[in-house]
C-alpha cells in the first residue's frame, strides 16, 4: 500500500523543488533598416510654399481626387517604400473668413474619425508669426490610420494640411519605432515651413 503512494510522492517533491521563475519574454519589435536623412527642398513650382524634407520620400504628384481633379495643383504625396509609408499634402487657397472657419472645421472631422480607434489624442499648437504659419498637430495613439496629422495657414490666403499614413496594417506596438523616426521628419518639415 506504501509503495503506491510512492510515485505521487516523488512527483510533488520534484515539482517543489523548482527554483526557475518563468518571467514573460520583453518586447520585441521587427528589425528595421531606417534611411538615411539627406536633407533637400521643395521648391515646386506648382505650390506657393517651401519646406525641407528627407530625400528618402519621393514626390508624387495627385492628379485625381475622387475621380475628379484636385482643388488646387499643389496636393501631393510624399512616398517612402523604405519605410512603407506616405505623407498626404493638400494646399487650399482661402477665399474669405468663413472658408477658412470650413477648413479648420474640416481638418478638425477628419482628425475626428480616428477618435473610435485611437486610445489617447494630443494637440500641438503650430505658431511661427515671422513666417506668418499657424496651425496645429494632431497625434494620435492605437491603431488609427492616419497617426499623424496637421494644418497650417496665413489666416488670410493659405492653408495646407498633412497626414501620414502607412501602407500596412496598423498595429501600434510594431509602427510605434518607425513612427517616432516619420514624426520627427513631419516637425522638421514644420519647422522649415514658409510661404512664398
Amino acid at each position: 500500500m506504501k509503495l503506491r503512494f510512492l510515485p505521487i510522492i516523488a512527483l510533488l517533491l520534484f515539482s517543489c523543488e523548482q527554483n526557475s521563475v518563468t518571467i514573460p519574454k520583453p518586447r520585441m519589435y521587427p528589425k528595421v533598416t531606417y534611411p538615411e536623412r539627406n536633407i533637400i527642398d521643395f521648391k515646386e513650382a506648382y505650390c506657393p510654399l517651401n519646406f525641407k524634407y528627407p530625400d528618402y520620400f519621393e514626390i508624387e504628384k495627385d492628379n485625381y481626387f475622387f475621380e475628379d481633379k484636385p482643388k488646387h495643383p499643389c496636393w501631393f504625396d510624399l512616398t517612402s517604400e523604405e519605410i512603407n509609408s506616405q505623407l498626404h499634402f493638400s494646399y487650399i487657397e482661402i477665399k474669405d473668413r468663413e472658408h477658412l472657419d470650413e477648413l479648420i472645421i474640416d481638418a478638425f472631422k477628419m482628425a475626428g474619425k480616428h477618435n473610435d480607434k485611437a486610445s489617447y489624442r494630443r494637440e500641438q499648437i503650430i505658431e511661427n508669426p515671422e513666417a506668418e504659419l499657424y496651425g496645429l498637430m494632431f497625434e494620435m495613439d492605437g491603431p488609427v490610420a492616419a497617426p499623424v496629422q496637421f494644418f497650417m495657414t496665413d489666416s488670410t490666403q493659405h492653408f495646407f494640411r498633412g497626414s501620414l499614413y502607412f501602407n500596412s496594417e496598423v498595429n501600434p506596438d510594431s509602427i510605434a519605432p518607425v513612427l517616432n523616426f516619420v514624426k520627427k521628419d513631419v516637425t522638421d518639415m514644420i519647422e522649415s515651413f514658409n510661404w512664398k
